[in-house]
C-alpha cells in the first residue's frame, strides 16, 4: 500500500462479535491477493470504545473481483466502486479504494478512479472517518490524523474544508450530526467554511435532509444538534420557506433538551413546529418527503400538545381517544418536557397516570354501539350526517352515558328526530 511509516500504528482494538462478518470478508479478500481493511465509522467508533452500528469493508478488489470471490452479492453502487456481500447473516459494504474527480451537482463525483487506500482516505469528509483498521494486523491506517483529532476532540474536514463542502453539500449536516453525537466542537476553519457553505443545503435532495435530521433528532443530544443547526446557520435551509425568530429556537432548543434520551423522531421534530400552523405543519412533512404515519403523528402531537396539561378535567371520551392513538406515549413525553422543572406541576405526572390507569384497556376503544347499518336501517340516506350522528353517539358511549345498545339506539333517533330526519 506503500504507506507512510508514520501512518500505520498498532492498535489494541478489540473487536466484538458483531465484526466477525467483515472480518470474514477482509480475510478472504487478503488470501486472494487483495488489500482490505475495515474502513470509516466503523474505525472512529471502535477507537472510542463504542460499538458501531455497522461494519464497512475497503478493498483494493475490483467490484467485478468481488463478485467472483462471494457467492451472495449486490451490486449497489458498482459504479463507486459499492458492492454489498452477505456473510454470516450480515450484509456488509465493500467498496474498492477510489478517488473522485470533480463534484459538479454537489452530491456525486463526476467519475471515479479506482486507487489505493491514501487518495481513499483523502477523499473522505472528515479525519475522525477517515481512518482504516486492519483487523488482521490489529494495526490502524490514518493518513488524515484521525487519532489525534479523536484524542483531542474535534471535527476537521480532510484538507481545505470549503473544497469538502462544496463536493457534497450533505456533509453541512452530516458535520453537525457528528459533532453532536459524539459532543465534539466543530475546528474553527471547518466550522468557518460550515457557515459559508450553508445555503448551499438547498440544494440537497430533501430525502437527504429528512434523513440526517432524523439521525439527528433521534439521538440523546439531539439540543445539542439543534444548537448547532442555529449556530451554523443552517436552520433557515432546512425546508422551503423556514424562517426562525430567537423566541422559537430559544424554545425549541429549551425543550428539546428536555425530552427523554428514547424520545422518537416525531416528537422531536414536533418541538420543532410546535407553534405552526398544522396546515403549514403537513406542508412541511410533506416537503421533506415524511411517510404519511410520521406526518399524521407530528401534526397530531402539536394540535393536541396541551390536551395533557391538566388530567382531572380531561373528559373520558377525549382521553380514551387520546389513549386510542399510536402516538399517546409520544404526547406524554411532549407533555413532561413542557412541564420540567416547572415546581407548581410536580404532582402532574402522578394525576396523569392515575387517570390511565383507571381505565381498562378493554374501555378505550369499545367497539360502537351503534353503526352506519343502524342509520341505513332507519332510512336516512348516507351523507354527512352519518359522521356527524355516530360521532356524537360514540362520544357519549366513551363518556359512558350510553351502556347498552338499546338505549344506543333510542338516542340515535332523537338525535335524528333533532334533525327532523326522523319522525
Amino acid at each position: 500500500m506503500n504507506n507512510p511509516s508514520n501512518a500505520v500504528q498498532p492498535s489494541s482494538i478489540e473487536l466484538p462479535p458483531e465484526a466477525d462478518a467483515a472480518v470474514a470478508i477482509v480475510r478472504k479478500l487478503v488470501d486472494a491477493g487483495h488489500t482490505a481493511l475495515l474502513a470509516g465509522g466503523c474505525v472512529r467508533d471502535l477507537l472510542l470504545g463504542h460499538p458501531p452500528q455497522d461494519y464497512d469493508v475497503a478493498t483494493s478488489a475490483r467490484p467485478e473481483q468481488i463478485v467472483q470471490l462471494f457467492r451472495n452479492t449486490r451490486l449497489v453502487g458498482a459504479q463507486f466502486g459499492v458492492v454489498l456481500v452477505r456473510k454470516r447473516r450480515r450484509w456488509v459494504e465493500v467498496a474498492t479504494f477510489r478517488w473522485d474527480g470533480p463534484y459538479l451537482d454537489g452530491r456525486r463525483p463526476s467519475k471515479v478512479v479506482f486507487s489505493d487506500a491514501r487518495e481513499d482516505a483523502l477523499r473522505r469528509d472528515f479525519t475522525v472517518n477517515g481512518m482504516f483498521f486492519d483487523p488482521l494486523a490489529g494495526q490502524v491506517i490514518d493518513y488524515v490524523g484521525g487519532q489525534p483529532d479523536l484524542r483531542a476532540g474535534v471535527i476537521r474536514a480532510i484538507g481545505e474544508p470549503s473544497a469538502r463542502f462544496e463536493e457534497d453539500h450533505l456533509r453541512l449536516l452530516r458535520a453537525v450530526r457528528f459533532a453532536a453525537r459524539l459532543n465534539f466542537p466543530i475546528e474553527p476553519r471547518t466550522f468557518a467554511a460550515l457557515r459559508e457553505h450553508a445555503p448551499q443545503l438547498t440544494k440537497v435532495a430533501v430525502e437527504r435532509v429528512r434523513d440526517e435530521l432524523e439521525r439527528m433528532l433521534s439521538h440523546a443530544n439531539r439540543a445539542k444538534a439543534f444548537d448547532l443547526l442555529h449556530q451554523a446557520g443552517l436552520l433557515p435551509f432546512l425546508w422551503p420557506k423556514a424562517t426562525w425568530s430567537e423566541q422559537q429556537v430559544a424554545a425549541a432548543k429549551a425543550l428539546l433538551a428536555r425530552l427523554p434520551a428514547e424520545a422518537r423522531f416525531e416528537p422531536a421534530f414536533a418541538v420543532l413546529v410546535l407553534d405552526r400552523p398544522v396546515p403549514d405543519i403537513h406542508n412541511i412533512a410533506r416537503a421533506l418527503t415524511f411517510s404519511n404515519d410520521e406526518r399524521e403523528d407530528v401534526a397530531w402531537l402539536v394540535e393536541h400538545q396541551r390536551d395533557l396539561d391538566d388530567p382531572a378535567s380531561i373528559p373520558l371520551s377525549k382521553l380514551k381517544r387520546l389513549m386510542a392513538h399510536r402516538a399517546l406515549g409520544d404526547l406524554r413525553q411532549l407533555a413532561l418536557a413542557r412541564w420540567a422543572g416547572d415546581p407548581a406541576a410536580a404532582a402532574w405526572p402522578y394525576a396523569l397516570q392515575a387517570r390511565l390507569a383507571a381505565i381498562p384497556p378493554e374501555a378505550v376503544q369499545p367497539p360502537p354501539l351503534v353503526t352506519g347499518d343502524d342509520l341505513t336501517a332507519s332510512g336516512i340516506p348516507p351523507g354527512p350526517v352519518y359522521k356527524e350522528v355516530l360521532d356524537a353517539l360514540y362520544t357519549r358511549q366513551l363518556d359512558l352515558e350510553l351502556l347498552t345498545r338499546d338505549a344506543a339506539l333510542a338516542a340515535m333517533d332523537d338525535l335524528l328526530r333533532e334533525r327532523g330526519l326522523l319522525k
